[in-house]
């Protein structure tokens, strides 16, 4: 589960940042979008009147939170950053029509694939972790993932 705001103030504190607007505005963005990039995150920003912000400030803002695991981020098929406000262990439907990310919870699929590749042994690495996307696009009845 995402931080609510009192304990995102919280990690804030921990790891010694200032509690800005700024980044409240950011997390509060995050919290609504879910998934987004900082051209996202900025649009929401200006369009809620939160706080001033520019996009080369929102996306140094969230590059640090993801350095200290407060969001998590991937690199999506149209070379843009996309920022997680959910760190818990999930999988993601990356709609490749749309550039968007939908996460999928699914605690027995995930423990089977924990169980089967964390016990394997590749030759010359060692498994960190897991992450799984899996590529979609609208069926003729979806037509944006949300």
């Amino acid at each position: 589960m995402a931080p609510d705001l009192e304990r995102f103030r919280a990690l804030l504190k921990k790891y010694d940042l200032k509690v800005t607007p700024q980044r409240i505005a950011v997390h509060e963005a995050m919290l609504a979008l879910g998934h987004a990039s900082a051209d996202m995150v900025t649009e929401y920003i200006i369009t809620h009147g939160k706080a001033k912000v520019t996009v080369a400030s929102v996306y140094n803002i969230l590059s640090q939170l993801t350095m200290l695991g407060i969001y998590n981020h991937r690199l999506s098929s149209n070379n843009k950053m996309y920022f997680d406000v959910n760190t818990f262990k999930h999988f993601h439907l990356y709609d490749t029509e749309n550039n968007c990310y939908v996460d999928v919870v699914d605690d027995e699929l995930q423990k089977v694939l924990e169980d089967r590749l964390m016990s394997k042994h590749y030759k010359g690495y060692k498994i960190d972790d897991i992450d799984v996307q899996i590529l979609c696009h609208p069926s003729h009845h979806r037509k944006v993932l949300s």
